[in-house]
């Protein structure tokens, strides 16, 4: 039985499912295939992606190949009671609650592996945290998993470098269609309308602080700029370092950054990455948000240390009023501000990373005789490039193709 919060707000999800799906046109191309073919047939799939629109049109896209299809969401503010009423009432069997407490967040994700999934669609890795831990049982029928994001990667990495991995794992974040999109564009463009949207405040003419220039955080220095800000890029890695200046951005030392800022931006997949010492030298009234995955990266404890009270000031912000007669602001409780405070990546950008999900669980299945080993495996190029080649085609843009005298010309060298 699912577990929701709110039925009632099953036909305003409902809309918005049927909103995303309208853009993203390869993900309908795949859910028509899979209606034809049906490459999940009896086979069960749990699903910890931020349960929203696009991620319901996906569990649609996946049950559409003849999956059972079990959905939860990975992180407890991104998830929305609207998609989850919205999910329950189309017959999935979904474990959401937007704000639910760790223990009610944990009890949802084990709800969700009790179907004992043959595949496994993991954000974070908090579904492969638990498999790995006291639920090792619920993995007896699961062939191998994929995991979406960033942080997901680094903690299976951490885990694969320790001969602890107990069963295959894709890493879809590190396809081309996922990184160079998603992680870009996608990131860029939804942690701005997240801020925007909650603050209603200016971005042109400040300074914006971005923590980390992977993907992520190179997407929201790009935006940022566009938008009339004044960037600091800060970082640990010194080829970031240079491409964040070649980009145009000034780098410097967080510690230099924090007396300049008025809005900072974590998007490192660390911890720690503001703390107090920063804390102590920023400006009145600041703007504090993160994108990374976890609520780690701004210090949390920290703030509450150097504050003489805490108050909301409007719906996604949090005051922390210091000793010294300051304010510091807290973005959507430090997590993931572009899903907390808005919609998330736009359908268009989902299009793409879905798509590259839902190929490579249909490649997990049909080679599953050949996925014994538990260690970490890409997404097969092919599937990465007929995904790109889908999304032009749905674009209506053009591709050049070599002709065979400089094919053989490129095999030469």
């Amino acid at each position: 039985m699912s577990n929701i919060r709110y039925p009632d707000l099953a036909p305003a999800g409902l809309k918005k499912i049927e909103w995303v799906r309208e853009f993203m046109p390869v993900l309908n191309f795949i859910e028509q295939r899979f209606l034809a073919e049906k490459p999940f047939d009896g086979l069960r799939i749990a699903v910890s992606v931020h349960a929203e629109a696009k991620t319901a049109y996906l569990a649609a896209v996946l049950r559409s190949g003849g999956a059972e299809v079990y959905v939860t969401g990975c992180n407890p503010l991104s998830t929305k009671d609207d998609i989850c009423a919205a999910l329950d009432a189309l017959g999935f069997e979904v474990f959401g609650r937007h704000g639910c407490t760790p223990e009610e967040y944990e009890e949802d994700l084990v709800s969700v592996l009790s179907c004992k999934p043959h595949v496994m669609l993991d954000d974070g890795g908090d579904l492969t945290q638990l498999l790995h831990g006291n639920y090792p049982h619920l993995a007896e029928n699961l062939i191998a998993g994929c995991e979406e994001t960033t942080t997901g990667i680094h903690r299976l990495r951490s885990r694969a470098r320790e001969g602890a991995l107990n069963f295959p794992m894709f890493l879809v974040n590190d396809a081309k269609c996922k990184t160079l999109f998603d992680n870009i564009h996608g990131t860029g463009q939804s942690t701005w309308d997240g801020i925007m949207y909650a603050t209603n405040n200016m971005v042109t003419a400040k300074t914006v602080v971005v923590a980390g220039y992977g993907h992520c955080g190179r997407g929201i220095a790009a935006r940022a700029k566009g938008l009339g800000a004044n960037v600091i890029v800060t970082e640990i890695d010194p080829h970031c370092c240079l491409s964040a200046a070649m980009d145009g951005h000034r780098v410097m030392a967080m510690e230099d950054a924090a007396p300049l800022g008025d809005i900072f931006i974590t998007a490192t997949g660390c911890k720690g990455v503001i703390t107090r010492k920063h804390m102590e030298r920023m400006k009145n009234n600041v703007i504090l948000a993160n994108a990374g995955h976890f609520d780690v990266e701004i210090s949390k404890p920290d703030l509450e240390a150097l504050s003489a009270h805490v108050e909301e000031r409007k719906p996604f912000i949090r005051g922390y009023y210091t000793r010294d007669g300051r304010v510091l602001n807290l973005m959507a409780d430090g997590r993931l501000v572009n899903i907390v405070a808005g919609n998330g990546h736009p359908a268009e950008i989902m299009d793409l990373s879905f798509s590259i999900q839902a190929l490579t669980m249909e490649y997990v299945v049909k080679n599953r005789n050949n996925l014994k080993e538990p260690r970490l495996h890409n997404v097969p190029a092919e599937i990465d490039n007929e995904v790109a080649r889908l999304k032009l085609e749905a674009m209506g843009l053009g591709i050049d193709t070599l002709t065979e005298e400089q094919a053989k010309y490129l095999d030469l060298y």
